[in-house]
């Protein structure tokens, strides 16, 4: 499989990473972490804006770029290099994608502008403590009224829930079919609770205490929720796939420069064949990993659901024993500096715990590869 990337795919990755090296610095991301008001920088979040970023995975027909797996794949990328803060994951493409392909004509006019400009930001509220092992063990209900419904539940760790100004929350009906709704922050029976996760991204608790929504809000009401949301989460485990890449990178290159300036016993540690051992051990895992998050890019369109789920279970198992390897062997290698909070290896190695978590663990997944490997044996 060809993954020549094209010229206006580079010029795409690399605008990301320009933009991100100078205004979204390893410093300001510092300041940011330490106000904490909104979760994320919004002049950071203008800059998304202004370069196209938040209208990229929105189809041209409604203003957007159209954009495939693979511009995901890089921008991740450069996302994860940088140690974003802001939502783009939670609100440029999962939500955004969810009301771009689930919504009606009236839905896409009313929010995909503003999505797309960076004035108002949305998330996904579908993860609960039910849908930890089984991401359709939804328990939220959503039970009819005059004119709507009142929403019950309780949504857990959702990305950027306390900041955004439109939640797209997940509810089972009383027949037990899956529907989203799209609900404003500021409505009536909701309840957040926000605080940050260990790598410095902003999360929140939701608890839905007979909420009430318009049947206008509902997204998809004629189409198969779950399988569109399906096809969300499995955009969303690919995504993390590639923003991993950017983080082992980082990791990789600030630890091969402090070996090359450490110096212990009056020589540099990089010369010791030990830690060159543990280096060239990285690499193979990082490129192991590279690969399989080019797998997972292509396999969101694959339309045979069960050689997509193996694919995407395969790349998050070999990834985060990537996040797991990578991450333990550049904090050792850096000896106790690999901790503090002055460097930026320990973030990113917060980072690569976060994400090996995020979509399903890596036992998780592996349970599950392991699973399909016996149905096939069978």
């Amino acid at each position: 499989m060809d993954f020549t990337f094209t010229e206006e795919q580079i010029m795409l990755q690399e605008a990301t990473r320009r933009f991100i090296a100078n205004e979204a610095s390893f410093d300001i991301r510092r300041k940011t972490l330490e106000k904490q008001s909104h979760g994320f920088n919004p002049a950071i979040w203008q800059g998304f804006a202004d370069l196209g970023l938040l209208a990229l995975h929105m189809p041209e027909a409604e203003g957007g770029l159209d954009g495939t797996a693979t511009d995901t794949l890089l921008v991740m990328s450069a996302m994860g290099e940088g140690l974003v803060l802001e939502p783009y994951l939670a609100s440029a493409v999962l939500a955004s994608k969810a009301i771009a392909t689930m919504g009606n004509a009236q839905q896409r006019a009313d929010y995909l502008p503003q999505l797309a400009s960076g004035a108002i930001t949305a998330v996904l509220a579908h993860d609960e403590v039910s849908t930890r092992f089984d991401r359709f063990n939804v328990q939220t209900k959503a039970t009819p009224v005059d004119g709507g419904y009142l929403l019950s539940g309780h949504k857990s760790v959702v990305p950027h829930g306390g900041a955004a100004d439109i939640l797209l929350v997940t509810a089972r009906l009383p027949d037990d079919k899956l529907a989203a709704f799209i609900l404003p922050k500021a409505a009536t029976g909701l309840r957040v609770l926000s605080y940050a996760t260990v790598d410095g991204v902003a999360a929140a608790e939701l608890e839905f205490d007979q909420v009430s929504v318009k049947t206008s809000a509902i997204l998809a009401a004629a189409n198969d929720t779950e399988v569109a949301i399906g096809n969300l989460l499995d955009i969303g485990l690919a995504a993390v796939c590639a923003e991993a890449i950017g983080v082992l990178d980082k990791l990789l290159a600030a630890t091969i420069d402090y070996a090359k300036n450490r110096k212990q016993f009056g020589v540099v540690i990089g010369k010791f064949q030990a830690l060159q051992h543990k280096m060239a051990d990285m690499v193979l895992h990082i490129e192991q990993a590279r690969s399989m998050a080019y797998l997972a890019a292509v396999s969101c369109e694959e339309p045979d659901l069960k050689s997509r789920s193996i694919a995407l279970s395969s790349a998050k198992v070999v990834i985060g024993q990537a996040c797991r390897f990578v991450g333990q062997q550049a904090v050792q290698l850096h000896g106790g500096m690999g901790v503090t909070d002055e460097l930026n290896v320990s973030h990113y190695f917060k980072r690569l715990m976060a994400i090996e978590l995020q979509f399903g663990s890596t036992d998780h997944h592996l349970e599950m590869v392991a699973g399909s490997l016996t149905e096939s044996s069978a």
